[in-house]
């Protein structure tokens, strides 16, 4: 029986130490900031991004994963002797998918699967986490795609940004695009659907998204039991986001809890101030144990 490689991109953001514990290949988005090209979280952490972006003059854009990373990442797997499960961020907020779909065309005699998570950030992290441990269990690679599948089936994630400025000039504002013009001081909350990002409503101050964020991941998670994981994922507001940790572990006591930043792409697009709370819930316990 193949053993099994888990390959995300840099978007999941997933801690080092994880990465490494699991064998986890992280390949990495790009980061263009005037004639500097910068590696997702290599380059360019997510402090120094948000330190950066804040002088800024040149504002930076960002650009998908690229094929030859995706292709030298599935030959020196496929000749390590695994098969390989790839789980990436959503196809409608990136080409990123499309990347690894020529590279598997390079790769020809491996036994590749390619998932689009139609999430990103924590959402995909904990979909790439699930499908490592099932991987250090021994899972195959059917296996292992069909714990992703239902971990993605019980996932959302609700957040707030302090301006869709970002959204709107990346083009990854989708349906969040009738909020533009909102007056100032009113927070838009945001969710995604089917990969985009979807708008939900908007509210008066920082202090009421983020009360409301934890609202709606309850009304979420009503009927769906176990609460299998929730996290709080950030863009330069850790202390915030730190406090609003210890609310959702006191109010929903997960499985498992997790704290994050959002890697630079996707604060390229979200912007700073940005807050979120991910949740999965209701997925048998069997599949995620770690």
């Amino acid at each position: 029986m193949s053993k099994v490689a888990i390959v995300t991109d840099s978007t999941a953001y997933l801690p080092e130490e994880t990465v490494s514990a699991y064998g986890i290949t992280v390949v990495p988005l790009v980061v263009i900031w005037g004639e500097e090209t910068l590696l997702d979280n290599i380059d360019i952490t997510p402090d120094e991004f948000y330190k950066r972006l804040s002088t800024a003059q040149v504002m930076p854009s960002t650009s998908q994963a690229t094929i030859q990373a995706f292709a030298d990442v599935f030959q020196k797997l496929h000749s390590e002797g695994f098969d390989i499960l790839t789980i990436v961020i959503s196809s409608a907020l990136s080409g990123t998918l499309d990347s690894a779909i020529q590279a598997k065309k390079l790769v020809p005699d491996a036994n590749i699967t390619l998932f689009d998570s139609q999430f990103t950030s924590l959402p995909l992290a904990y979909m790439a986490l699930a499908a490592a441990r099932a991987a250090k269990r021994g899972a195959t690679l059917e296996e292992c795609t069909k714990i992703v599948e239902s971990v993605r089936e019980h996932t959302q994630i609700f957040f707030a940004v302090d301006t869709l400025e970002f959204l709107h000039r990346g083009g990854r504002i989708g349906g969040a695009s009738r909020f533009l013009g909102t007056a100032l001081g009113l927070k838009p909350i945001l969710y995604l659907e089917e990969g985009k990002v979807e708008a939900l409503e908007k509210v008066r101050t920082s202090k009421r998204a983020h009360s409301r964020l934890v609202e709606l991941v309850a009304e979420g998670v009503e009927g769906n039991s176990p609460i299998n994981f929730v996290g709080v994922v950030h863009a330069a507001s850790e202390k915030t986001a730190t406090k609003l940790l210890k609310v959702v572990e006191s109010e929903f006591n997960p499985n498992e809890l997790m704290l994050a930043s959002i890697s630079p792409v996707i604060g390229t697009h979200t912007g700073p101030g940005t807050i979120g709370i991910a949740y999965v819930a209701g997925v048998d316990p069997d599949l995620l144990q770690n």
